[in-house]
């Protein structure tokens, strides 16, 4: 018979909690809250159920915390998250990473899960944003041309700086087909490169009437631009997708339209504040500069040039003098040195020797210095070396011995 296998609980119930974590991702879950328990460590748990079945959840407190409304028992709920096995008592329960009321509806849901799947991609680094020109010369506008908005943005960026160029791309902001409408917009721009920023923004209004700005087609057509883009839409208490995603975000239309263009009047007084600034340096190493001359002037160098020149020369004549008793000292000293070497030379000198009374005998022909007697023989011919002169003879007698 085969082996049957044969599971302790801790391990069935292990297989159970990886069979549930694996095949049931994190996921979106709409029910009723009750037997909620709000316990003493902080976290929050209750059940999650509808008109047929019920599961037991858990909200941990790090999350719970940061919620924006407190649950209770009786309130209908969206809530996000995963399921797993609480071991300990063998059942299955939901893991809330997030909670909503179910009033906010499908829209708020859409938001959040495109969110959270931008956010994962990256698209919200500030590694990614790029800068503001600070002077552009061209401004490009992509908003409905009949709103509000684009009259306050017109009329703020002339007042502020009259010499900008305001090139309009109009584009519907809500309702079907104004995304395509934006994304298609700013797109044109980029393609046409003939803007250095672009200002992407509406008026105020509901969730729905902002959407438009919330879709992923708009998302990715700012975030591919290579011209910067400002997101301006709504109010200031409204938060898009394209807020996130745009390069700065500006509360609102007329806003945008503040940070985008300085006021021509502060940089005119800048640059009148830089001159003045110059000016003053100028003047400051211009006056240093006449100090400089001015001490050089009344130095002594300056009011007896004749007395250095002369001074100068005098020190000349002296170092020439010094140079001449030098070279005459070491003339004086090799000579010494040259007489005193001569002496020496004398005295080791045979010819020296010769003048005492000796003589040096040479034997003939091949003039071989005779050191010995035994060198010689008789009728040898002989030459004789003296201290004046020499003669020259033959040998008669050979005596060995004296």
């Amino acid at each position: 018979m085969e082996q049957i296998k044969i599971y302790t609980v801790s391990e069935i119930t292990r297989e159970v909690k990886a069979l549930l974590e694996l095949n049931l991702p994190t996921l979106w879950i709409e029910g009723e809250i009750s037997n909620f328990i709000h316990h003493s460590s902080g976290h929050r748990y209750f059940t999650l159920k509808d008109e047929n079945a019920q599961i037991k959840s858990v909200l941990w407190r790090d999350i719970g915390d940061f919620l924006r409304f407190e649950i209770e028992d009786g309130m209908k709920v969206v809530v996000y998250g995963n399921i797993s096995v609480y071991e300990k008592q063998g059942q299955y329960q939901f893991y809330v990473e997030d909670i909503l009321p179910a009033g906010l509806g499908k829209l708020e849901l859409a938001f959040r899960q495109l969110k959270e799947k931008l956010f994962k991609e990256g698209l919200f680094e500030e590694e990614h944003k790029k800068p503001i020109p600070e002077f552009p010369q061209t401004i490009g506008i992509v908003t409905s041309p009949t709103g509000a908005a684009i009259q306050d943005m017109i009329h703020i960026l002339h007042r502020r700086m009259p010499s900008v160029e305001i090139i309009l791309n109009p584009v519907k902001v809500q309702g079907d087909g104004a995304a395509r409408e934006i994304a298609q917009a700013i797109k044109d721009f980029n393609q046409l490169q003939n803007v250095d920023v672009i200002i992407v923004g509406r008026g105020g209004g509901s969730l729905e009437d902002l959407w438009a700005f919330n879709e992923e087609i708009v998302a990715r057509a700012i975030y591919a631009s290579e011209i910067p883009v400002v997101s301006a839409v709504g109010h200031e208490i409204d938060f898009t997708i394209a807020d996130l995603v745009a390069d700065l975000r500006a509360p609102t239309p007329s806003a945008a339209a503040e940070l985008v263009v300085r006021d021509r009047r502060e940089v005119v007084t800048q640059i009148k504040n830089l001159t003045q600034s110059l000016i003053e340096y100028q003047l400051s190493q211009i006056q240093e500069a006449k100090i400089r001359v001015k001490t050089a002037v009344e130095s002594y160098g300056m009011k007896k040039p004749w007395d250095i020149l002369t001074q100068k020369g005098q020190r000349i004549d002296e170092l020439v003098k010094n140079m001449g008793w030098l070279v005459n000292q070491s003339v004086k000293n090799s000579k010494q040195n040259l007489a005193n070497l001569m002496g020496k030379l004398n005295a080791l000198s045979p010819l020296s020797i010769l003048e005492r009374g000796y003589s040096v005998c040479y034997k003939l022909p091949e003039l071989k210095l005779v050191k010995d007697v035994d060198k010689l023989k008789l009728e040898d011919s002989v030459e004789v070396r003296l201290h004046k002169g020499k003669f020259k003879g033959k040998v008669e007698r050979i005596e060995k011995n004296w």
